[in-house]
């Protein structure tokens, strides 16, 4: 990147002004991995001090039967496939009361595009869930879900919300957003839920008092271009409705083989390789840098193994997810040993190690505990990674 530019960008982030496109791709360009991850901690800091947010969730996937074959899931199995599945609503409950003990307090749920369960099934399995565990809160359903549902139901997405949030539902999930521009789009999602409609059902969500994260799917065949564009769009949703509390960079995972059947579903790894360290670095430090009206970013460490994780707290990052517990989206596939589920201890050692200070929060981001930070010794204050 020319001295000048830098400079530029420099002066722009150190004073408040919002980046343009082109200064999200140029920040995409630059090698000096240390100077763009030093501006992205700078942001990180101002907005959340040396705080790492984390909760204790567990994630269920009711069914993985899917009407889509999106190129990049090994998750979706067609109805009278080997390993389709659909739980009874009372096996849901029953997985989510087995954490009461842990002072669980949100349940994630995300399932497939099922062809034939009935509408009546997801408000049904709000409330017994929330029946049995009144203190969890509800994280459920993608944007793709809600437009599914209405295509089973004939009910609009606002009477469908109207209908969720009274079973008690109290945010939707980020996920079905992977790549917004259609250029890319097109390669990799096998439904009918893009940008207009993910957007339009958010909006609505918005509208309703909920607040909800946002994600993108990054490292396969899309571009920094792309990654910009998806931010950008975003960006100006959150200028609209304020709604977005997190957004969430999801790192794209090549299978190799599915650990059940040694089936390779996944049809984008021929043709790509996953995001390598510094790829993560500039994903993590440049959505930061761009979006500057959402106050968290998150980590997923699940998909970006745990040192990842506590490398982009120190680019950006500043909530690393939760327990998780059985994310079976990756884990039926992936090959990368990260555990199935981290303790309220483990998180709390991994933030610290990282320099950093372990503050539970709940699903609306409101505190639940403060901890005590890393021992004062073995590291000052936190730093972003210096190559």
């Amino acid at each position: 990147m020319d001295a000048g530019l830098k400079r530029e960008l420099e002066a722009k982030v150190y004073a408040g002004e919002r980046l343009s496109r082109e200064d999200g791709i140029a920040l995409y360009e630059t090698d000096d991995l240390a100077w763009l991850g030093g501006l992205a901690h700078h942001v990180r800091t101002q907005k959340n001090g040396d705080v790492v947010h984390f909760n204790v969730n567990r994630h269920l996937n009711m069914t993985n039967v899917c009407t889509a074959s999106c190129a990049y899931c090994s998750f979706q199995r067609k109805p009278g496939e080997k390993d389709a599945y659909t739980m009874r609503i009372e096996e849901a409950v029953r997985l989510a009361k087995a954490m009461e003990n842990d002072q669980l307090t949100e349940l994630h749920i995300v399932n497939g595009l099922h062809p034939t369960l009935p509408w009546r099934y997801y408000p049904r399995s709000l409330r017994e869930l929330k029946a049995a565990l009144p203190d969890v809160a509800l994280k459920c359903f993608t944007a793709t879900e809600i437009h599914h549902f209405e295509k089973i139901s004939g009910l609009s997405a606002s009477e469908i919300l109207d209908e969720l949030i009274d079973a008690g539902l109290e945010s939707l999930t980020g996920g079905g957003a992977e790549i917004f521009d259609w250029e890319v789009r097109q390669h990799i999602v096998d439904h009918d839920t893009h940008w207009e409609d993910w957007s339009r059902i958010h909006r609505l969500a918005h509208s309703k008092g909920l607040k909800t994260p946002c994600t993108m799917l990054y490292g396969h065949i899309e571009e920094p271009r792309h990654r910009v564009d998806h931010v950008l769009r975003l960006r100006e949703l959150q200028d609209e409705t304020g709604g977005f509390q997190v957004f969430i960079p999801l790192r794209y995972q090549h299978d190799f083989h599915d650990s059940k059947d040694g089936i390779v579903r996944n049809r984008l790894q021929a043709r790509t390789t996953m995001a390598t360290g510094a790829d993560m670095i500039k994903t993590f430090a440049v959505s930061r840098l761009l979006f500057d009206n959402v106050p968290h970013v998150k980590v997923f460490w699940v998909m970006h193994g745990l040192d990842g994780a506590q490398l982009m707290l120190n680019h950006g990052a500043d909530d690393m997810d939760g327990s998780v517990v059985e994310y079976k989206i990756t884990h039926d596939a992936d090959g990368f040993g990260t555990p199935n589920k981290l303790s309220r201890d483990n998180l709390l050692d991994l933030i610290r190690d990282a320099g950093f200070r372990p503050v539970e929060r709940n699903t609306r981001y409101e505190i639940i505990r403060e901890y005590d930070g890393p021992v004062a010794d073995r590291r000052e204050t936190p730093q972003p990674m210096r190559f």
